[in-house]
């Protein structure tokens, strides 16, 4: 089974640490990996695509030096390659105007503040990922168990 690539970005690394620790479960079927800033996403972004890898989804915390989050995936959004990539805003501290900037010109598919639950990060991952691999048309068959099964099951309708 080929593994999607989910890209998680914050400048502080115990809030990266523990993000990627709740996301573990999740490892057997994706590939998870942990930036330190919007510029090395983006770096990273190109490499994986210069693969031919595919990237399901990015999470991204908002306050970062040089580049903040809503910026990053406003630029995730614009670039074609990465259309149907999903986008995750992560943060403690993004305005009510960041937030709507976030929904409107980064095409953010969900927001989270910190602290965040877990289980509905998890749940959340497992959602847009399984969106993800229907907008791209890949074969579900051989992640099927690690689904969210009510999106199998309205795309099957």
């Amino acid at each position: 089974m080929d593994k999607l690539n989910l890209i998680c970005v914050d400048d502080q690394r115990e809030v990266l640490s523990a993000v990627l620790q709740d996301l573990q479960p999740l490892s057997q079927w994706l590939n998870i990996e942990d930036c330190e800033s919007a510029y090395e996403v983006l770096d990273l972004m190109d490499e994986l695509d210069a693969e031919g890898e595919m990237i399901a989804l990015v999470i991204s915390d908002h306050v970062m030096p040089g580049k903040t989050g809503v910026e990053l995936l406003t630029d995730i959004s614009k670039d074609s390659r990465f259309s149907r990539t999903r986008k995750v805003l992560l943060t403690g501290q993004a305005t009510h105007t960041d937030t709507i900037n976030a929904i409107n010109s980064a095409g953010i598919d969900r927001y989270f503040e910190k602290p965040w639950q877990a289980s509905q990060l998890v749940e959340c991952v497992r959602n847009l990922v399984t969106k993800y691999i229907f907008d791209m048309g890949l074969d579900y068959s051989q992640y099927h168990e690690h689904l969210d099964q009510s999106v199998v099951f309205d795309h099957l309708r």
